[in-house]
């Protein structure tokens, strides 16, 4: 039996720190494609690209069958018995189920590409163009069950490197194809970013676990109890990315293209972007907390933990996004999205809920309890739409911005309240007084945003953000100092 990993906030810090490190050097990389894709595409363009992006994201989340996700738990507690035969089994399920999701997506995409044409334009024929999705639907299928099997395993630095590699590849794939063929490199773009990712992931699994399938029937039953547990999770991602859809489709209708590319640089901006820190939670924060689901006390131990590790490692980097935004979005786009810089600042806000939100989110999953989880989620996506067609109507793009801070309260008002009454989940006093101390510094910078201007904005937006970071570093250092002197003192 391997020795159980420590739930400390020093493991905490670690693994948020080494995903949300890699999620920087990616982003890094992909603004450079994001710069390009601006300046050679236009708005128009990048809200083509988003569309279909969109349709890309539905149509895999809705054929998928949960694999990247339900296969997780099993494999890793077959990795952590070092059962190498039950594991090795194992894998061929998920190989054999991946590529029943990638069939599936193919035929999806065929069915519904007429139908989402007609929802999505209002000018030309792009069927053929959607149904080209298809490809990069089954490609992605592949890609999400060796991923899978390298999270399961611990191959974590494997994982890593895949990611950095795939971004690499993103940039040289699709900008060549941009510049020389302009929005007719869009879709063989799409495609060819997603034979990459697959190349690149397949060589890293097979490494570790050679291709070698060997069919029996009893793989087909074994894999229903995978699909049982993950298709709660990609239900929700599926309503998530039909809603997205939705939101860009319908700003297409009421306002053209290029409002939907502002829309799009904003969101990324502002909930991509500032998300850094949320990339440890399913690869090392839910088998930790699966771990320890039935135990009340111990789930609010490991729940609470994640949520101060995330809120002070993140909320620093919010205050600097509000305050740096007039001078990134030209440098990340161009001038031409100037527009979104109002938009984005009062999203941002949206992740202080956010960052509270996600980390008892998971206590659903982690209990299995899908129905819950996935009619939480869908309430969070209504209320998101709506949101935003009553605040576009009123007030034009900085209400969407508006919109999706609202939804995140609701969302965070709900699952707070569920868990509360369904699991007992208690706050801490110290999540409660980081959260606001925090959130008043956040919001103060997003109110001088809107009243000062010039040096006195940022003199004022620097000193905030300073006082932000210092108070995240002080609080971690006190937090990790202590957890080292209990090991010292205990011999942990």
């Amino acid at each position: 039996m391997k020795e159980q990993q420590e739930k400390s906030y020093g493991h905490v810090l670690k693994y948020t720190s080494l995903f949300g490190g890699i999620q920087v050097l990616s982003i890094m990389i992909g603004l450079v494609r994001n710069k390009a894709m601006a300046l050679i595409l236009g708005a128009g363009g990048m809200g083509f690209n988003a569309l279909l992006t969109s349709m890309q994201n539905f149509a895999s989340q809705s054929t998928n069958l949960g694999i990247s996700f339900g296969a997780v738990p099993r494999l890793s507690e077959l990795h952590e018995r070092d059962d190498d035969a039950a594991l090795h089994y194992y894998i061929q399920v998920i190989r054999l189920w991946s590529i029943i999701a990638a069939l599936l997506g193919v035929v999806f995409c065929v069915v519904v590409s007429p139908l989402v044409n007609l929802l999505s334009f209002t000018w030309g024929d792009h069927t053929l163009h959607y149904a080209m999705l298809a490809l990069a639907v089954a490609m992605g299928a592949i890609t999400g069950g060796e991923t899978a099997i390298m999270k399961a395993t611990r191959q974590l630095s494997k994982v890593a490197k895949t990611q950095i590699l795939t971004v690499i590849a993103t940039l040289v794939v699709s900008v060549p194809l941009y510049y020389y063929y302009g929005h007719s490199g869009v879709v063989p773009a799409i495609v060819l970013i997603a034979f990459s990712t697959m190349t690149i992931t397949v060589g890293y699994s097979y490494r570790c676990f050679p291709f070698r399938f060997d069919f029996c029937r009893s793989m087909l039953r074994d894999g229903f109890s995978m699909i049982r547990l993950g298709i709660a999770f990609i239900v929700a991602a599926a309503i998530g990315s039909a809603s997205e859809m939705a939101i860009r489709s319908y700003l297409n209708v009421v306002a053209g293209m290029d409002e939907v590319g502002l829309y799009n640089a904003a969101f990324m901006i502002a909930i991509t972007y500032s998300g850094l820190v949320f990339s440890a939670m399913e690869t090392d924060y839910f088998p930790r907390l699966s771990g320890v689901a039935n135990n009340y006390e111990a789930t609010n131990s490991v729940v609470n933990k994640q949520m101060e590790v995330s809120l002070l490692m993140l909320a620093p980097m919010l205050v600097a996004l509000v305050s740096g935004l007039p001078l990134l979005v030209p440098v990340l786009f161009s001038s031409e999205f100037l527009p979104v810089v109002q938009m984005a600042q009062v999203a941002v806000l949206a992740m202080y809920f956010k960052v509270l939100t996600m980390p008892v989110a998971y206590i659903t999953l982690a209990r299995r309890l899908s129905v819950s989880f996935l009619l939480l989620e869908t309430a969070y996506f209504v209320v998101l739409m709506l949101a935003i067609v009553c605040f576009y109507q009123l007030w034009g793009l900085w209400g969407t911005g508006l919109a999706i801070v609202v939804a995140h309260v609701v969302e965070n008002v709900l699952v707070m309240g569920y868990a509360m009454w369904k699991y007992a989940y208690r706050l801490t006093s110290s999540v409660v007084r980081y959260a606001l101390i925090q959130m008043v510094i956040g919001f103060a910078a997003y109110a001088i945003t809107l009243l000062t201007e010039g040096w006195t904005y940022w003199i004022t937006e620097a000193a905030l953000t300073i006082v932000s970071t210092a108070y995240s570093v002080h609080i971690l250092r006190q937090k990790t100092h202590l957890w080292e002197r209990l090991r010292s003192k205990f011999r942990i």
